[in-house]
């Protein structure tokens, strides 16, 4: 009888266990669309921009440093902190609404918008899915304007890094004007391009989409004006 009561705790146990924790999320090999849908969020063009600009940053949640265990430096980590089944309740999502020395990303770095906490639910919802669009044929890179287009780019790419209260390198992009400066040395084009000596923005991670350099570059040949 106390081997049958010991086989019934453990398999108690395990039923607990396996209730209670998400088995591992499997690996998600990357799909390319060529077509990017508006009401579709991509991992490789908004949420991995995002988020390791802001979070998978060195001495934080990196492949090498893991703070509290945790890496959220590519796919197959970051779908570990989701929860697909109840995508609020995901401790990425989680911790972006989070207060005080909970939440992320920790002080003195800017917590994310509202639209951007958005658009990260919005990407679990859709399952957390590994992929990525490139929409040249469809790319509209003529009277691009800053306020529309421009800056959604800086702030998913590089506010994370380059933000009034994380000056990473001294480098602030946090507005328009603190955006000139670089704009008109051609640091910032160069780096987006990853050409010359420029380092290679954003860092880190791959290069941003062929169709968002274009509009950048675009803006930029036409004076970079605040519009």
């Amino acid at each position: 009888m106390k081997v049958i009561a010991k086989i019934f705790v453990a398999l108690v146990c395990l039923i607990y266990v396996a209730c209670t924790y998400d088995p591992i999320v499997p690996f998600q090999e990357p799909t390319v669309s060529d077509t990017c849908l508006s009401d579709t969020v991509y991992y490789a063009n908004t949420i991995a921009p995002l988020l390791n600009s802001s979070c998978a940053k060195s001495g934080c949640h990196d492949s090498k440093t893991k703070e509290s265990g945790v890496d959220i430096s590519d796919h197959f980590n970051t779908i570990q902190e989701v929860k697909l089944n109840d995508p609020a309740k995901s401790e990425l999502y989680k911790v972006l609404n989070s207060s005080g020395e909970s939440r992320m990303p920790p002080s003195p770095a800017s917590p994310f918008t509202a639209a951007q906490k958005e658009l990260v639910l919005k990407w679990i919802q859709q399952g957390a899915k590994n992929n990525a669009c490139e929409d040249l044929a469809n790319c509209v890179s003529t009277n691009v304007s800053y306020k529309t287009v421009v800056l959604p780019i800086v702030e998913s790419a590089c506010y994370g890094c380059h933000n009034a209260s994380n000056k990473s390198g001294g480098i602030d992009l946090s507005s328009w004007d603190k955006l000139q400066p670089y704009v008109k040395e051609g640091s910032f084009l160069g780096s987006i391009q990853r050409t010359g000596t420029y380092s290679p923005m954003p860092k880190g991670l791959g290069k941003l989409s062929q169709c968002s350099i274009e509009k950048i570059a675009s803006w930029i040949a036409d004076g970079a004006k605040s519009n």
